[in-house]
């Protein structure tokens, strides 16, 4: 099969769907598939199989910031390599999002008419969709282009649904189990000695970084030898945090710059715990599963996207929202309780295998080959009620 995989984001922004798409991308050429990206990006591409259109800018969403373009004149683009490369199958992730992933479900029909359309829904966000909502009549028009829909958990599904109901198969999002458990990745000798808790993602409110900081507080109280390790990249609201731990005089908690994708689980190595006390938004929550498949035990926020990975007292420990003595007494149970965390950790470990990427990709495949089957047969179909006419 020739495959397109379309993100919507700055190809050069880490971020979830592009860690989808990229690691996808990989799955399905070791199967044989050839497999171009189109996505934007702020600067050069050297790979010849990622396709650059548009450049992307800054755009506030959801109490994030996402770096998407919204020229809308990149449709000329877009039916040029649509129309060049004949995609078997062109998969949008995000494929509602402005500008890219519309402009290409716009184009696909006319532009590659033997191709499948798949569209794979990640987001999930409390309180709404404003996007959605408004623009519902119009993004309908676009959304029935898509022949095969995919969201990447049930919250996901039930969320988007809400808009645009259908059938949505549930295929997750997959982790590169064997590079988190590679056991050449190190611990950091300079942190070593300590009970180490550690947070991996942005600074955003959403996130609950001011919840953890608080409520290690209370447990470098309680145990003093114990630290908290901040793995994120630089941003005002980082800057905030920082200072007001300063401020405080609170001990025990490490800012650590963002790290790069074969760096990062050297920290999930030196830490005990993890911990991800997210507030909402999160449709699945992948730096769960990265900390799973790192043989860490995990302390994670009890909403609906983080519930549908982890079993409470079975493979992780789910805590209320925004609670932060409840946070703080979890983080103090499972330090104190070396049992506890060895138990939830290799539990953890046997439940992250069920998103492997070779399970995943092996999932996205048959899906594709399923939608290929049903466009020839409707195909034949019509050829048949031609010939009798």
């Amino acid at each position: 099969m020739k495959v397109a995989l379309v993100s919507p984001y700055d190809w050069h922004t880490p971020g979830g769907v592009n860690n989808h798409v990229l690691h996808l991308a990989d799955e399905l050429r070791s199967r044989g598939h050839e497999v171009h990206v189109i996505a934007p990006a702020s600067r050069k591409v050297d790979d010849p199989l990622v396709h650059v259109i548009g450049r992307p800018i800054p755009v506030a969403a959801s109490g994030s910031v996402v770096r998407i373009p919204v020229n809308p004149r990149l449709g000329k683009r877009v039916q040029e390599l649509l129309a060049a490369e004949q995609f078997d199958v062109i998969h949008v992730h995000e494929p509602l999002m402005p500008v890219l992933p519309i402009q290409v479900l716009r184009n696909a029909r006319s532009a590659s008419p033997r191709a499948v359309t798949v569209g794979t829904f990640h987001a999930r966000k409390d309180g709404g969709n404003r996007l959605y909502a408004y623009g519902q009549r119009l993004l309908k028009r676009w959304f029935r282009e898509i022949d095969g829909k995919i969201a990447v958990s049930p919250p996901a599904a039930q969320y988007v649904s809400r808009y645009f109901p259908g059938f949505y198969n549930i295929i997750s999002n997959g982790i590169d189990v064997e590079h988190w458990a590679d056991p050449r990745h190190e611990p950091i000798a300079a942190f070593e000695g300590t009970m180490n808790i550690l947070y991996v993602g942005r600074a955003e409110k959403r996130k609950g970084l001011g919840t953890l900081l608080r409520a290690f507080g209370v447990v470098n109280a309680r145990m003093p030898n114990t630290r908290l390790i901040v793995v994120g990249p630089n941003s005002r609201a980082r800057r905030r945090y920082e200072a007001m731990v300063q401020r405080s005089g609170q001990r025990g908690v490490i800012f650590v710059p963002e790290q790069p994708y074969d760096k990062l689980p050297r920290y999930h190595r030196t830490a005990q715990v993890f911990c991800s006390p997210a507030l909402g938004n999160e449709s699945q929550g992948y730096v769960l599963l990265e900390a799973m498949a790192a043989g860490l035990p995990v302390i994670a926020s009890n909403i609906d996207g983080y519930a549908s990975v982890i079993t409470h007292g079975v493979d992780g420990v789910l805590v209320r929202p925004k609670d932060t003595m409840a946070l703080a007494d979890a983080l103090t149970a499972l330090v104190r309780d070396p049992a506890k965390r060895e138990r939830l950790a290799a539990r953890g470990r046997l439940r992250v295998d069920e998103f492997s990427w070779s399970r995943v990709g092996q999932q996205v495949e048959s899906y594709y080959e399923r939608l290929l089957d049903q466009r020839d047969s409707m195909d034949a179909t019509r050829h048949r009620l031609a010939m009798r006419e």
